[in-house]
């Protein structure tokens, strides 16, 4: 089975143009946060928290679990749009359009794979540490990237390259002033998507060595500490959360005027 290449957009994230007409999005987000946030904080002070607990919810020890899980989820997405961005525009040219089904199926086949299946294969190969991780969520995450790059560019009408053409523009000046800035929009709702995407699946990091918050839901799971494991849980989705929320007022600001 292959994969369809025209798809709409927002299967893999909004667009700027709907924060747009949904500007309540932007405030409700950091609304949501800081709810979530305080919930957790009263939470811990509700309950008893024994030596060990008090080890795993060191203020100093979350903060590192939070510094590497957001390292992982960012070179990881730099590493995506290296390759995909790339790949896409690519694929999208008249000759190699005919490879774009297949690529798009592979990527379809790392996605479609069980996330800690990936990762695990990973680490078979190369070994256990950040980068085997780093690999395991660029291969994850790379479709909505790849995806939305090459449904942004063949959305363009055909009109404005022939008319870029005609007023003498190379087919480099045609595809830098006038495709990728129309597919602007489509391809930041996909890199959106691979930053919420690699949040999630970075907890998975943990298993072969590499940290990460998903270190606290282990712990909590494995020695039945349960405000740890809830910490962790919560701290995952807020760090998503707040990627996302970043994430849209860029893709805003990034969004060009009159597209």
């Amino acid at each position: 089975m292959t994969a369809t290449v025209h798809q709409d957009p927002e299967t893999f994230g909004a667009t700027a143009a709907d924060t747009d007409k949904k500007p309540w999005a932007l405030v409700a987000t950091p609304a949501v946060i800081l709810a979530m946030t305080l919930g957790l904080i009263v939470y811990l002070k509700s309950v008893e928290i024994d030596s060990a607990m008090a080890a795993s919810l060191n203020v100093s020890f979350v903060t590192s679990k939070i510094v590497e899980h957001v390292s992982l989820t960012a070179v990881s997405t730099v590493l995506v749009l290296l390759t995909a961005i790339p790949l896409g525009i690519l694929l999208s040219r008249k000759k190699t359009k005919a490879m774009s089904p297949f690529i798009l199926t592979a990527a379809n086949m790392a996605q479609g794979a069980p996330a800690i299946g990936v990762v695990a294969l990973l680490a078979v190969w190369f070994g256990i540490g950040f980068w085997p991780a780093v690999v395991a969520l660029s291969l994850y995450s790379i479709l909505p990237a790849l995806r939305n790059t090459l449904v942004g560019l063949e959305q363009v009408d055909p009109a404005l390259i022939d008319a870029g053409r005609g007023i003498g523009m190379s087919a480099t000046k045609v595809l830098f002033r006038v495709e990728l800035v129309l597919a602007v929009p489509v391809i930041l709702a996909g890199i959106r998507t691979t930053l919420v995407l690699n949040v999630g699946v970075a907890s998975l990091a943990t298993f072969i060595g590499s940290g990460g918050l998903g270190e606290l839901i282990v712990v909590g799971v494995t020695q039945y500490q349960f405000p740890v494991l809830v910490t962790g849980s919560i701290l995952i989705a807020l760090l998503a959360l707040t990627i996302d929320w970043i994430a849209a007022i860029a893709e805003r600001a990034l969004h060009p005027k009159g597209v």
